[in-house]
């Protein structure tokens, strides 16, 4: 359970302003059917493989361990994890304000297939629109 804790703790520092997850939640993730975690508790990518295709429920990396490659080298790991398993593609939601995360999803070689106007919250904003990105896994 420590590492489980471990996770949560990487997802609020990485996330402040969002509710966190627990580490209940996170092992009721990753005992999903096709859950992948990839990385360690610096830097993480969790997700699921469905059938032919993967999705990446959340990238995290600690703030004390940004602009070190964790979060590439977890992605990297993610996409071996997930054709391994059998996907051929991959999508992920991605805040549309999030410039770090985006440029490095563009980087990874992810393009834009579509956007959710209002998806994520903002206290004292208007909520930011979600871009759906997705890459094939060749």
């Amino acid at each position: 359970m420590s590492a489980l804790r471990a996770l949560a703790a990487t997802y609020a520092a990485a996330f402040p302003d969002e509710r966190g997850w627990s580490a209940e939640e996170f092992a009721a993730l990753l005992a999903a059917p096709g859950a992948i975690l990839a990385g360690d508790a610096s830097g993480f990518v969790l997700g699921r493989v469905t059938l032919d295709e993967a999705e990446i429920i959340t990238l995290a990396t600690h703030p004390d361990h940004r602009r070190q490659g964790r979060a590439r080298a977890a992605l990297e790991a993610f996409h071996d994890a997930a054709r391994a398993a059998g996907a051929v593609t991959i999508f992920l939601e991605v805040a549309e304000d999030n410039a770090p995360a985006r440029a490095l999803y563009e980087r990874m070689g992810y393009a834009r297939a579509g956007r959710r106007p209002g998806y994520y919250p903002r206290a004292g904003q208007s909520p930011a629109a979600a871009l759906i990105l997705t890459r094939p896994l060749r």
